[in-house]
């Protein structure tokens, strides 16, 4: 396993990350055995990274992860999220302050490495849908409970209007962000082509750098899409809706039959290796964040990590698929 700096928290991590979400759900409704087998697992692998959230399980998630933790007792780098609903948004400090304490007390810690904000930013409030200077308060309310020794750092969301994303993360300059990277939109780390058909996310991995924020893929598989096949796992998500990309999951899936080329010729053995290699490709990432309904998936992604990153030639095939989709 490799290991890169978390932007200026110094805070080093695994390139490959453990992801306790919804869409795989092995953190939530798997069986508890299988989740401490896992993690132990990853751990001797050398994941040291591993991310959930208020919102992953109304709080099951949490709740598992920390239950394991505290038998196991590996040091790791835990990263968290508050959630907002609408209500909260006349009381963004008082909200934030009570989910960061739900947060630490689900997980049975006094404190965790990073602690984000979960809502989508937009240019004005829609819903539970943050503007900047919705994000900019909520910013205070987390270096409040960072100053108070309760997170080493917090960050954003990097999903919503590509422009209110940048707009917040400029004026707020969080240490982490989260964002949508893979092989069905990479615009925020990579210039998209002319007449890209997704959002664009105008290399938000750029502004990252300058800024020296971390960066933590997410939907690295598109949610599973990469894998290329329409089928999911029993405990997975039943149904999910795609992220920056097609207008739903068996559009995404469509798509990413479009590189089986790298299967075909030998590059990779699935196109979920050819995902996975192609998020650790991106230099200004941190660490990719890798969904798990199972211990197989585990180490399959552990076994495609540590493979490395694609070939140049096929990361400029890969590019050259982009450019036939806005066609």
């Amino acid at each position: 396993m490799e290991y890169r700096t978390l932007g200026r928290t110094g805070i080093n991590v695994s390139e490959v990350g453990f992801g306790c979400g919804s869409v795989g759900g092995l953190l939530i409704r798997g069986k508890y055995s299988e989740m401490v087998r896992a993690v132990a697992w990853a751990v001797e692998q050398g994941i040291t990274y591993f991310d959930t959230a208020r919102s992953y399980g109304n709080g099951q998630s949490e709740t598992n992860l920390g239950r394991v933790l505290k038998e196991l007792k590996p040091d790791v780098v835990v990263g968290t999220k508050v959630s907002l609903g609408g209500e909260d948004l006349d009381r963004i400090e008082d909200a934030v302050a009570e989910q960061v304490e739900g947060c630490l007390t689900r997980l049975g810690r006094e404190s965790v490495d990073v602690i984000y904000l979960h809502n989508q930013i937009t240019q004005t409030r829609e819903g539970s849908r943050m503007s900047p200077a919705d994000v900019a308060v909520a910013a205070g309310a987390l270096q409040v409970a960072m100053e108070q020794g309760k997170t080493r750092s917090w960050g954003l969301n990097g999903l919503g209007d590509t422009d209110a994303i940048h707009e917040a993360v400029g004026a707020t300059h969080p240490f982490v962000i989260q964002s949508c990277y893979n092989m069905l939109n990479p615009s925020s780390g990579l210039i998209a082509p002319d007449n890209f058909p997704f959002q664009d996310y105008q290399g938000l991995m750029d502004l990252a750098e300058d800024m020296g924020i971390g960066v933590a893929a997410i939907r690295v598989l598109a949610a599973g899409a990469l894998s290329g096949v329409t089928e999911r796992h029993a405990i997975a998500m039943p149904s999910v809706g795609p992220i920056g990309s097609g207008k739903d999951y068996a559009a995404d899936v469509a798509f990413a039959q479009g590189f089986d080329f790298l299967v075909q010729e030998g590059v990779v053995e699935t196109l979920i290796e050819a995902a996975i290699r192609f998020a650790l490709s991106q230099p200004k990432l941190s660490t990719a964040l890798v969904g798990l309904a199972s211990f197989g998936q585990l180490e399959q992604a552990v076994a495609y990590g540590n493979k490395g990153v694609l070939p140049q030639d096929a990361l400029e095939r890969v590019v050259a698929i982009w450019a036939g989709w806005g066609e």
